[in-house]
């Protein structure tokens, strides 16, 4: 037998060894094991193999020091001259080994849930050469298990709920607790649950903690919610072991079980005769023990006298049923007002009530006198939506306050003027009506938000409520052109070119957005220069929102016309349609190469190619006439002076008119006849003489003078500033005139032929 089999069968031995002792006998072990006496076949020395030991067993928390076995060696003779070393996991820390008598034992408590095993390793040296006698061997220390650990619940807290009115056995929850104890070492870790509390109502199942209701017809009216403790214990639930406890929070979910229920049989109110139509003047309430959706009620008034002067509503949020004046009242024709009323639920389950269970009936009598109300909003905050350009007094919507106290006092209701600057709303004060006092404009506002405040009449109370009012789009606004264009063509254009593109924007916000339709005027729908190309694709759904400006003939030329007016219809998609009407002028340009048209150019052709030959001619006449003219005014000039020198005794008179003389005329026209002339400059020096301010007589005082006869009017500035020409009387065809730019060094100026 090798050494190898030799050691596995010991180590079958050794373990069969421990299964049969006590617990005692396995917390003290002393293993030894001889080497067979097997001769080898050399003479070197034989290694004996004297030990072997596997595991070793310790129960767990156990106090130190606590003895755990004995390595020993079959070369120890007793004399202290083997030397036993411990190494491996706690060895010095947690185990000790005497290194004289080789016995292991703890240096502290043990816990299995911190670490179940350990490995070490043992060696026997001589304690002279500090050599091994022995091979290093490999040994397990195992932690047994004690029921020091109790269980725990986990995924706390338990929060369930189940219908109300649902049979046993139902599911309710289910509870799961944990013990770290060793579940595989006797009954520390197996578990047991219970209930501590809670029944009859709820059971549960010992080894899996599920809770089961176990009382039929739970009602959440009369009970809405459980506290069920449920007790974990090990051991199996046997004495001596751990145990912990958990509180499972029940509810029970509502079912429409209850109809309502009126607590009163009478109902009494009071209102002024003077309070305007709309005037809130009580609440009542049927009590439903349902909640949520099964608890919504609605009221109603039966047939009797006074029906059709008031009116019943549903409060939507207090589930009240709000008795409303629809029609004026008169304390002296009729003084108290008696009907009933009806509460009946919205939803109705006949699993549980007939049908005419959920339904009840009181009595109302209203007296026609003052009442109060508190000044509390059904809810803190209204959102309406209104359109705009509403007439003033349209409702937006009413808000509602009421009194809380017993002797509900009236409310009035105002709106907080810090949030209305404009005062574009009014509140009725009495019924919390709200209205349009202006007309609203989307464009300007689209969100208007209000405060308002309810007071009583009788007591400085009041509370507040927030109102959003959302004014929604309607087409009050017409389409124009997104941008101010200033299209051109170029001379010798072909018919057919593309102009301009044109688009249009509108301050509408239609929800399925823009769709803009241009078109040419309806009477000048047949333009005989150009035409309009609407680019919406019908027949592809696509919607462009543009057109487009084409030629219709070709050849335009700038002395035949320099701007062309073309009105453009733009027409929206609202409903209803607004249109506008945009006039594009297109001018003519003598275009560059490229097709670019330079700045200026428009206007500065004008004077080149806009003037006809007879214009042309006639102006030249006129400066050739003022020059010669001048010529000879200045011939007469120097003829005066050299008779002054001649005739120095000359009267005062003749000295005056000789003044007057030399202011002579500097620019004319043609057919100036010398009667006129000479009575002109008679006028003239009647005008000086009689003149307190005239200028002293060494002054040149210029005159001009046009003459008579011209067809198309005054060219001078003379008389300017005491009247303005008259630009409606019409010209001769022939007479045309022109502004001539290049050479008086005017700006320009658009002008149409």
């Amino acid at each position: 037998m090798t050494c190898s089999a030799l050691l596995a069968t010991l180590i079958v031995f050794s373990v069969m060894g421990f299964c049969v002792t006590n617990e005692a006998q396995a917390m003290r072990q002393s293993v030894e094991f001889h080497e067979p006496t097997k001769k080898s076949h050399t003479m070197r020395p034989r290694l004996k193999r004297g030990w072997i030991w596997t595991q070793f067993f310790i129960r767990e928390e156990e106090p130190p020091p606590q003895n755990i076995g004995q390595l020993k060696s079959n070369s120890d003779k007793g004399d202290l001259s083997i030397k036993y070393v411990l190494s491996g996991e706690g060895a010095g820390e947690v185990f000790h080994i005497d290194e004289h008598t080789g016995e292991i034992s703890t240096l502290r408590k043990l816990d299995r849930e911190e670490k179940a095993f350990y490995v070490l390793r043992g060696q026997a040296l001589d304690r002279r050469s500090n050599q091994p006698v022995e091979p290093e061997s490999e040994f397990i220390i195992h932690v047994q298990d004690t029921n020091d650990n109790m269980p725990q619940f986990i995924n706390e807290p338990y929060v369930s709920s189940i219908p109300e009115m649902c049979p046993i056995g139902t599911t309710v929850v289910q509870v799961t607790a944990t013990d770290a104890d060793d579940p595989l070492y006797g009954n520390n870790a197996k578990l047991i649950y219970s209930i501590q509390q809670g029944e009859p109502y709820f059971s549960v199942e010992p080894k899996t903690g599920i809770i089961v209701t176990s009382w039929p017809n739970m009602d959440r009216e009369a009970q809405e919610r459980y506290l069920v403790i449920v007790q974990v214990k090990d051991m199996m639930g046997l004495s001596g072991g751990y145990s912990a406890t958990t509180t499972v929070t029940i509810s029970l979910s509502d079912v429409n079980d209850n109809g309502p229920t009126f607590q009163h049989n009478l109902f009494t109110f009071a209102v002024a005769e003077s309070a305007p139509v709309g005037t809130t003047v009580g609440r009542i309430m049927a009590d439903d023990a349902d909640v949520g959706i099964n608890a919504r009620m609605n009221y109603s008034l039966e047939e009797a006298d006074g029906s059709d002067t008031f009116q019943i509503r549903t409060d939507p949020v207090t589930q009240e049923g709000v008795i409303l004046l629809v029609k004026p009242l008169d304390y002296e024709s009729k003084r108290r007002f008696v009907m009933a009323a009806e509460a009946f639920n919205d939803h109705v389950d006949t699993r549980f009530l007939s049908y005419n269970e959920f339904r009840d009936r009181t009595t109302l009598k209203i007296f026609i006198e003052d009442v109060d109300e508190p000044p509390v909003f059904t809810t803190g905050e209204y959102e309406w939506k209104i359109q705009e350009n509403m007439a003033a007094g349209m409702t937006v919507g009413i808000v509602s306050a009421r009194d809380s106290d017993a002797a509900n006092n009236p409310v009035r209701y105002y709106i907080d003027k810090g949030t209305d600057m404009k005062s574009e709303f009014r509140i009725d004060p009495d019924n919390g009506t709200i209205m349009i006092a202006k007309s609203l404009d989307r464009e300007a506002s689209a969100w208007h938000n209000l405060t308002v405040t309810a007071k009583e009449k009788k007591k400085d109370l009041f509370s507040s409520a927030l109102v959003f009012i959302k004014v929604l789009d309607v087409n009050d606004n017409a389409p124009q052109l997104s941008r101010e264009y200033r299209p051109y063509i170029c001379e010798g254009v072909q018919s057919g070119e593309l102009v301009q593109v044109i688009s249009a924007v509108d301050q509408d916000d239609p929800p399925e957005g823009h769709h803009f339709y241009f078109s040419m005027v309806p009477e000048k729908r047949i333009n005989p220069n150009f035409t309009l190309r609407d680019n919406q694709v019908p027949s592809c759904h696509v919607i462009d929102n543009t057109a487009s400006v084409l030629t219709r003939r070709s050849s335009f030329t700038r002395q035949d016309r320099t701007q062309y007016l073309l009105p453009v219809v733009i027409t929206d998609s609202g409903s209803p349609a607004l249109t506008s009407t945009a006039t594009l002028t297109i001018s003519v340009c003598s275009c560059r190469p490229a097709g670019h048209c330079p700045t200026g150019g428009v206007e500065a052709f004008a004077l080149s190619m806009g003037l006809s030959v007879r214009t042309l001619i006639g102006i030249l006449v006129s400066l050739l006439t003022l020059t010669v003219l001048a010529i000879l005014m200045l011939a007469v000039w120097k003829h005066r002076k050299q008779r002054q020198k001649k005739e120095p005794g000359r009267e005062k008179g003749t000295e005056r008119w000789d003044y007057v003389s030399e202011k002579v005329l500097r620019y004319s026209e043609t057919g100036i006849e010398d009667e006129v002339f000479q009575q002109f400059i008679l006028d003239r020096l009647t005008d000086a003489d009689n003149d307190p301010c005239a200028p002293p007589f060494d002054c040149l005082h210029t005159y001009a003078f046009e003459g008579t006869g011209s067809p198309t009017g005054s060219l001078s500035s003379l008389g300017s500033c005491a009247s303005e020409p008259n630009f409606d009387r019409p010209l001769d065809p022939g007479q045309r005139l022109m502004r001539l730019a290049p050479w008086t060094g005017g700006g320009e100026d658009q002008t149409t032929f």
